[in-house]
């Protein structure tokens, strides 16, 4: 019976050596982020897309490391971390290609709609003096 006891005490004070050294890891990420994120501010050009990305990539680990420890991803088989992985690596592009292919569409019919581009390069009080001619019913000549 005795080795049971200690089997199980070991057991514990490594589940809970774990959960605080996730905690402090975690907690480290947060305050780098947020650190970063308040320094960007005022920040121009270049510098400051380095500091976005530094902290996507913060994000990104951060991200992983809550998978692999609180959803228990990280004592998993290959297949079964890749049956969430790769959806989710599909679902990010999917996402991006999306965002691109509107863009592209903008800027495309910006191009080669010359009315679209007309009007909406007008200041607004010209659109809306434009808009409001074409509701304004018109006025039969009177008969005499």
């Amino acid at each position: 019976m005795e080795h049971s006891t200690t089997a199980h005490a070991e057991h514990k004070d490594s589940g809970t050596k774990e959960i605080w050294r996730t905690f402090w890891i975690l907690l480290i990420l947060t305050i780098v982020e947020l650190a970063l994120g308040y320094w960007m501010i005022g920040k121009e050009g270049g510098f400051r897309l380095a500091l976005k990305g530094t902290i996507i990539i913060l994000m990104l680990a951060k991200a992983f490391y809550i998978v692999g420890y609180f959803m228990h991803l990280k004592h998993e088989i290959k297949n079964l971390i890749m049956t969430i992985i790769v959806p989710l690596g599909l679902f990010l592009w999917f996402i991006i290609a999306f965002l691109y292919d509107g863009s592209s569409y903008n800027r495309l019919r910006n191009n080669y709609d010359s009315y679209h581009k007309e009007q909406s390069t007008k200041p607004a009080s010209q659109q809306e003096l434009h808009n409001a001619d074409d509701i304004k019913p018109k006025k039969e000549p009177a008969m005499e």
